[in-house]
């Protein structure tokens, strides 16, 4: 090779290097980091269009605050060697039956078998109605919901990350899911609930009216709320809060104070 050209690759080498060598740095980051989280957004029915607004916040808080996330809707990967790169898995709003197959069912019910976390958001609740071991995990099915308005949510106790710094009375707008069965029933810790004196509940009135809380389930940790319907909710500090608690709480790097007698 001519004395020209070993310089003119030696000039492309200087400047291509450092170029790899971010990339390589910004793996490191992501490989090191503290865990992992999968958000699952896949929908077979209402679609809402929160979706990517919460899938981005979820990324945001994972910047911030020095976890990954890989966001997907594709059911596939719902294997036991994919799922085992995850310390919490997120069901961001999916609804009808997002993992349709029964080998990916039973791959995600042995991730949590194996101390695996989930975490609901929303309509996660509004999913797997033929599938009674996801119903036993999120701990309520969806059943109506009345017109989008303010009410106000009481949260009970700060022992639960995703409900310190939040005020003991939330007023926040969002819509309102009223649900087929009281979630106490299948032995959660609830961690608030809706005052249904502050707003039109609807047909489907609760009375007590459990709309975020948390278990040890089949050998893994679940953690749901039935917040987060609407876009401006993924901007909200305090919702942000709300789900970045639930993230933590589900992947095992903070307390998990859910069984049904905690304070």
């Amino acid at each position: 090779m001519s004395r020209k050209r070993l310089l003119a690759v030696a000039a492309l080498t200087a400047i291509v290097a450092p170029v790899f060598a971010g990339a390589a740095a910004q793996a490191a980051v992501t490989d090191d980091s503290a865990f992992r989280v999968l958000v699952f957004g896949k929908t077979t029915a209402f679609r809402h269009d929160s979706i990517p607004a919460g899938e981005a916040a979820i990324q945001k808080l994972g910047q911030e605050n020095g976890f990954a996330v890989d966001v997907t809707e594709d059911a596939a990967q719902f294997t036991d060697e994919n799922l085992a790169k995850y310390q919490t898995v997120v069901f961001m709003s999916t609804t009808g039956d997002p993992l349709g197959q029964p080998e990916q069912k039973a791959a995600f019910e042995r991730y949590i078998e194996n101390g695996g976390g989930f975490a609901g958001v929303h309509a996660a609740g509004d999913s797997g109605y033929n599938w009674a071991w996801y119903g036993g995990l999120v701990g309520a099915y969806f059943r109506n919901h009345p017109a989008q308005q303010n009410a106000t949510v009481k949260m009970i106790g700060q022992g639960a990350a995703s409900n310190r710094g939040l005020p003991n009375r939330w007023n926040r707008f969002d819509e309102w899911y009223n649900y087929r069965t009281n979630p106490r029933d299948a032995g959660v810790r609830v961690l608030a609930t809706l005052d249904e004196t502050s707003y039109n509940p609807g047909s489907g009135a609760m009375g007590d009216h459990p709309i975020a809380w948390c278990h040890n389930y089949d050998g893994g940790r679940a953690w749901y709320t039935g917040m987060g319907h609407t876009k401006e909710a993924y901007s909200d500090p305090l919702f942000l809060k709300h789900l970045l608690g639930g993230i933590k709480m589900t992947a095992g790097v903070t307390n998990f104070p859910c069984d049904p007698h905690d304070d």
